[in-house]
């Protein structure tokens, strides 16, 4: 599945997080941004951002 962060544009690793789902929480390893996962279509997933960073 891909990801790009909304904030910093970077692709998010989301190969950590086990079952992702709508409404999961992820976090950018790039800019520390908490999302949370808004839709997946295949192998695209959308998320807005629900934390400010570190």
């Amino acid at each position: 599945m891909r990801l790009t962060c909304p904030e910093c544009k970077n692709d998010v690793d989301l190969t950590t997080y086990m079952d992702i789902l709508p409404e999961s929480v992820v976090e950018c390893n790039v800019c520390g941004i908490s999302l949370m996962v808004k839709s997946i279509d295949g192998e695209a997933v959308s998320a807005e951002i629900v934390d400010e960073g570190k």
